[in-house]
């Protein structure tokens, strides 16, 4: 079964071709980075337009490389949600044309569940009960999931978003945007030397970073930074620290089978070797091209909703501010 996938909830432009919700058969992803870099973070309007202008060249790229056409197409898997109205709503409108003139059904997904499906694309099925950590720029999420479809959310956080910090953090330091994959980059050369706070909250699975930020804001304004690099390996190190800890209490305490790491975050060279290492379980983490947003994703889990009876009717809208528990 070859579902079609199409991810357009931010400022990537995306359209795959997945089979039987775990083989990769194309994979495009158009880019706005470039764009967007020089204003330092993603600006909507100029997402949506430039959306516009490659959703329908994607698609037709996706189905080439896949070596298929609508008549093989099972279903249309898309996000409608969450991420900015006017980006999803291009995405889905384009989906929604194409199932209504070939009569192909129509499903719905949840961009932060299409995350975490990145881990059935990896070459190993994941079993349940199993804790998933999706750290983004938008969210981070502890979610338990005991099948197909079950999903309970256990810990989320109450500020900034650990993506979001990076971004911050990246800002204060001086460094490029995404800032994410620059926080990583500076940190390689850097040793983390500086005393920076970590939240705990304690009898809580919840997250808070925005502190954290504040924290090295204070120390660059009082001139107590004195390199970058280490700035950056300090900063990074705290982050994962708070990710991993309370990853790890977490699936004790729900007595999970195996730990999933998903979304833009989960490409994070120190949290992928620290999370790794310290965890007593086995842990699916994604090859870092399916970490950040990509259709395959989508089409993995519209694939599993779909066999699963999930359906949409074309007059499906967009639900930009959708949590990963709806």
């Amino acid at each position: 079964m070859k579902i079609l996938g199409i991810e357009s909830s931010c400022d990537e432009t995306a359209a795959a071709v997945v089979a039987d919700g775990v083989n990769i058969l194309s994979n495009r992803v158009s880019s706005q980075i470039d764009i967007h870099s020089r204003y330092g973070g993603v600006v909507p309007e100029v997402a949506s337009r430039q959306h516009l202008l490659s959703i329908l060249p994607v698609i037709s790229d996706a189905l080439k490389e896949a070596r298929t056409g609508f008549d093989e197409i099972s279903a249309i898997a898309v996000t409608n949600g969450p991420g900015l109205a006017g980006s999803l709503i291009v995405g889905v409108n384009a989906a929604k044309a194409i199932a209504a003139a070939r009569g192909i059904p129509l499903v719905a997904v949840n961009h932060l569940h299409g995350h975490i499906y990145a881990n059935w694309l990896s070459g190993r099925i994941p079993e349940f009960p199993c804790l998933c950590l999706t750290v983004s720029g938008g969210h981070t999420d502890l979610v338990l999931m005991k099948g197909h479809g079950q999903y309970q959310l256990l810990g989320r956080t109450r500020d900034d978003a650990a993506g979001e910090a990076f971004d911050k953090a990246a800002r204060i330091l001086g460094l490029s945007y995404p800032g994410g994959p620059a926080i990583d980059r500076a940190s390689q050369d850097g040793e983390a030397v500086l005393d920076l706070p970590r939240s705990w909250i304690p009898g809580s699975h919840d997250f808070s970073f925005s502190g954290l930020k504040t924290a090295l804001l204070r120390l660059v304004e009082n001139g107590e930074v004195c390199s970058v690099n280490d700035a950056a390996a300090s900063f990074q190190k705290a982050v994962v620290d708070v990710l991993v800890t309370k990853t790890l209490n977490c699936a004790h305490e729900y007595n999970v089978k195996q730990i999933l790491l998903a979304g833009g975050v989960a490409a994070n060279n120190l949290l992928r070797k620290q999370l790794s290492e310290q965890s007593p379980l086995p842990v699916s983490i994604p090859p870092i091209g399916l970490c950040t947003d990509n259709a395959a994703v989508i089409a993995s889990c519209g694939y599993f909703r779909f066999i699963s009876g999930g359906q949409d009717r074309l007059d499906m809208d967009v639900l930009p501010a959708l949590s990963v528990v709806s």
